[in-house]
């Protein structure tokens, strides 16, 4: 698991970075003005259904059935079920995207309601959501055969799609909108298709070499392709809570004035580091490995597997979310402050992040436990506690929205996660035996001590930075310390402290080597 999260985590630094450099350009182009707000709920709609149909949905519906298959009947009746999932599949996302396309402003009035006063803004809209709509179709079938590929062993090709939409959008907008003179935001809606196509094409070599190939194949009464159906729906919704909540709060968000979505997105984009790298990464490689455990019904492997997981992901996400918070201001001043976005458009924005990494503990657990009932094939559980989570996050959002604006919206964000943590972590211990209650307990305070030393040291170096500056020579040095030198007061107490983590990380590192 730990090997598997590795390959997935590097691609996925690297993907982040990448996304950093994206995020800037865009910044600077666009900065956190009404072409802005435009792009990023257009952006939105097509990425939630990514999150629904594509991560969230089909590959914790698929993967448990394939794995099984290929446990009880072997690789080749596994690759004729692979076969018949992306055909019906195909055919499926083809009438969603031309539905979607067809009815973008209707989509695009619910969504952001807030723009129906500004008819111009609105209309950008509707035209930038009917570009990219069609990367539901092509990016859905990339993480269909992602979940073949990682349930077959294989993490690296899957893993390193992300950076293809990344380079397309940089390379879009750089291109066109620099020496055309296209907008930037339709430049940036193009560079999404295409990395669609492009993500696609680099899946088909490798399961190839896995003998996997996805010719069409009608044969759609076949009885597991009935049984991922039928945990899809539930999945679709649970698994994808988090960017609904998200989602959410882009639409309150419209009601505000000219910056909030923006805001949001901006500090949703430096959340999404530390849950893609950690949460998402280890999400990805923990569930093959626990669908084949509760497959041969070890739910006591199941249960040390999730314990396992919980304090491999505390061991990132607890000194990530203390240096997010110490050094919000000085990291969105060096990312994001040039052009037209300004110091404003910093402090509003860090506000924001301060909203999400409050909940950032919750949105990386619920990866690892939503995996858990996945590969129980349990999807309804997480799914009637996703309603009570979505409907904490409407709630609260729209009692903060008026007193703490944006930051309300991303606070209720994080209240909603760990409200549906809780409740999901309570139903799961009654579902496995004996739980690590202990070890997990003693890894969290031994990490939080150690996390806890690391702000007492970011607290004193990031003074020395004049973050209403922005990017130059002086900040970045002293970002730079703050990360590096937290780093590594953080793995030095870890390692004063015996954290097991440390350990575990250090053993398979010496094997590799």
């Amino acid at each position: 698991m730990t090997k598997a999260a590795g390959v997935v985590g590097l691609w996925t630094v690297s993907s982040r970075v990448l996304g950093f450099v994206r995020d800037m350009i865009t910044a600077l182009f666009l900065g956190a003005g009404p072409g802005a707000d435009a792009f990023f709920v257009a952006f939105r709609i097509p990425n939630l259904l990514r999150r629904l149909f594509a991560e969230g949905a089909l590959s914790a519906a698929f993967i448990p059935i394939y794995c099984e298959t290929i446990q009880k009947k072997g690789h080749a009746e596994a690759a004729r079920l692979a076969a018949i999932t992306f055909t019906f599949a195909a055919i499926a996302l083809a009438v969603i995207t031309l539905l979607g396309m067809a009815f973008s402003p209707f989509i695009v009035s619910v969504i952001a309601p807030g723009f129906a006063g500004d008819p111009s803004k609105l209309a950008l809209t509707v035209s930038l959501n009917r570009i990219m709509f069609p990367y539901i179709f092509f990016i859905s079938l990339v993480a269909l055969a992602s979940g073949a590929l990682n349930s077959l062993g294989h993490f690296g090709a899957p893993a390193a799609a992300p950076n293809i939409l990344n380079l397309c959008m940089i390379g879009s907008v750089l291109i066109f909108s620099g020496n055309s003179g296209t907008p930037a935001y339709y430049a940036l809606a193009w560079g999404v298709v295409v990395s669609g196509v492009l993500q696609l094409a680099l899946q088909i070599p490798f399961l190839r070499s896995h003998d996997v190939t996805l010719r069409p194949s009608l044969n759609f009464r076949h009885p597991e392709l009935r049984r991922i159906g039928r945990l899809f729906v539930p999945a679709a919704f649970s698994g994808a809570v988090y960017q609904i909540n998200v989602l959410l709060g882009t639409v309150l968000a419209s009601l505000l004035p000219v910056g909030g979505v923006s805001w949001l997105y901006y500090a949703d984009r430096v959340v999404e580091l530390p849950l893609g790298v950690f949460a998402i990464a280890l999400g990805t490689a923990v569930l093959p490995s626990m669908s084949r455990q509760a497959g041969a019904g070890d739910l006591a492997g199941l249960s040390r597997s999730t314990a396992f997981a919980l304090r491999l992901i505390a061991f990132f996400t607890i000194p990530a979310s203390i240096a997010l918070v110490i050094l919000r201001v000085p990291i969105i001043a060096v990312l994001f402050q040039r052009g037209l976005f300004t110091f404003r458009d910093t402090l509003a924005t860090a506000t924001a992040l301060l909203g999400y990494t409050v909940g950032l503990w919750a949105f990386s657990g619920l990866k690892v436990i939503t995996q858990a009932f996945f590969s129980l094939k349990d999807t309804k559980t997480p799914l009637w506690v996703a309603i009570i989570s979505v409907t904490v996050n409407v709630t609260a959002g729209v009692l903060m929205l008026k007193p703490w604006g944006h930051g309300g919206l991303a606070l209720a964000t994080s209240l909603a996660a760990a409200v549906n943590i809780v409740l999901l972590f309570r139903l799961l211990m009654k579902r496995l035996p004996i739980f690590p209650a202990r070890e997990l307990t003693v890894s969290l305070g031994k990490i939080s001590a150690a996390a806890a030393v690391m702000g007492l040291f970011l607290l004193y170096v990031s003074p020395f930075g004049d973050w209403s500056l922005g990017l130059t020579m002086r900040n970045a040095l002293v970002l730079g310390a703050c990360i590096a030198g937290g780093a590594l007061v953080f793995f030095g107490c870890a390692v004063l402290f015996r954290c097991r983590e440390v350990q575990s990380m250090i053993g398979i590192l010496k094997g590799r080597l």
